[in-house]
């Protein structure tokens, strides 16, 4: 059976990850922290699946939702509304500061930017999009030209109007001050005077991650947000924060964005709301909507507004209000990254450790002090810690080195993030002799 699944496999999926490979391993099931395959291997899963199950795998309370949710009400005409879509955009609201207090509601990160993109340009009547040279921020049209991590080439010409700034990194800085660290007020002025020098005067709104997480796990310095949102204000545009992986306690805070009091014009949610099912959300001002529905605005989608993943969206704020979720990702962020940092004593090829709460950035490099990347060891890390029963994902972007995003569930134990930290340990011991 197994030989027919992958040749199977072979013959009929599109590969559509660019590297075109899958993990080499059949998935029978997935239960809290752990996934199990079909020849009994027990995986920790150190992504939380596409780092979205917020709350493990098969949390019982999001189990029984969708399973009484199924039998009633599943999907609707999207011009119907039923009880478990308001109450979630009441509650989203709720949790938000003002003004933000207007949702919408969608099923993927990609389609959420998109229609934050698409109300910009109309509310502002401008065209001209900024974003980092390192974002992700979807696949689809102005989500995509938004993107410039990967993904880029081959496609033909983006829409017009998309400019991408330099990303601020601590480690690997551009800009430095006198005492060789990250310059990021220099950095920025910079990235304004070029943009400044193309722009025709149309800037509809910057498009950020409060964390960049396909970027590299890369924190914006504190007080950064707040100049770029004031530079995009100046200019007429509006501030769009994609908290796809950062919303929804995984940080620490509700929202990444509470840490730098920054609120923006318009915020996107996705991956951790329906923590692993297909649930995202637009969050945006009375205002914004008002004048966006005045000139028309149009995003009707076949899956806007669904009942059962609503459902499940009340349920994971039921989970992280009950169980505190938010102090509990910041007590395990804080053991994971003293764990990592601890291993980092030990192995010279770990050079950085950074993130925030339970998002958190491992950067493997040749030499601490060169920081030489090191892309071949953090592929061979990744193999080793799935033959050790650890699932790993590692970013690899051009002139950095393998950074792994480690983003477990936060409902891990802490013995569960030590049984990861020991397999990273033994990995990294393992396979680095190679490449040293």
């Amino acid at each position: 059976m197994t030989d027919t699944f992958w040749s199977d496999a072979e013959r009929h999926l599109v590969r559509y990850s660019g590297a075109g490979r899958f993990t080499p391993e059949i998935i029978e099931r997935a239960e809290g922290s752990f996934v199990f395959t079909a020849d009994g291997r027990r995986l920790l899963d150190f992504t939380s699946g596409q780092m979205s199950a917020i709350l493990g795998h098969s949390h019982p309370a999001v189990v029984a939702t969708v399973q009484r949710q199924i039998a009633s009400l599943d999907h609707l005409f999207s011009g119907m509304l039923s009880r478990p879509v308001v109450d979630l955009a009441r509650r989203l609201a709720e949790s938000l500061p003002d003004p933000l207090e207007k949702v919408l509601l969608l099923t993927t990160g990609a389609e959420s930017n998109e229609a934050a993109i698409r109300m910009a340009k109309l509310v502002t009547g401008r065209h001209e999009i900024i974003s980092f040279g390192r974002s992700w921020h979807g696949m689809t049209q102005a989500a995509a030209g938004a993107t410039y991590s990967s993904g880029r080439k081959g496609y033909g010409p983006a829409a017009p109007g998309n400019f991408a700034i330099p990303t601020p990194n601590a480690y690997r800085p551009d800009f430095t001050d006198p005492n060789g660290e990250l310059d990021w007020r220099r950095q920025l002025d910079f990235s304004f005077e070029l943009f400044d020098a193309q722009s025709v005067g149309s800037l509809a709104a910057c498009i950020v991650e409060p964390i960049l997480s396909s970027g590299g796990v890369l924190d914006l310095p504190p007080g950064y947000l707040a100049a770029l949102r004031d530079k995009c204000h100046e200019r007429g545009g509006l501030l769009i924060l994609d908290e796809a992986q950062t919303g929804l306690c995984r940080t620490g805070d509700w929202y990444a964005f509470q840490r730098d009091a920054v609120t923006p014009d318009i915020l996107t949610l996705s991956k951790t709301l329906g923590a692993g099912l297909p649930l995202a959300a637009v969050v945006t001002t009375a205002e914004i909507e008002q004048t966006a529905h005045e000139r028309g605005f149009l995003f009707f989608t076949t899956h806007v507004s669904d009942p059962l993943v609503a459902a499940v969206g009340n349920t994971v704020l039921d989970v992280l209000e009950a169980d505190k979720l938010d102090h509990r990702a910041a007590e395990l962020g804080t053991h994971l990254a003293d764990g990592l940092r601890e291993l980092r004593t030990r192995h010279a090829v770990i050079g950085d450790v950074r993130g925030r709460g339970l998002l958190v950035g491992l950067e493997l490099v040749l030499d601490q002090q060169t920081k030489q990347p090191a892309d071949e060891l953090g592929a061979a890390v990744t193999r080793r810690c799935l033959e050790l029963g650890l699932h790993m994902n590692v970013v690899q972007l051009p002139g950095m080195g393998g950074v792994f995003r480690i983003a477990p569930a936060l409902t891990s134990s802490a013995d569960e993030l030590d049984l990861g930290l020991g397999i990273l340990d033994q990995a990294i011991g393992d396979v680095a002799p190679r490449f040293t």
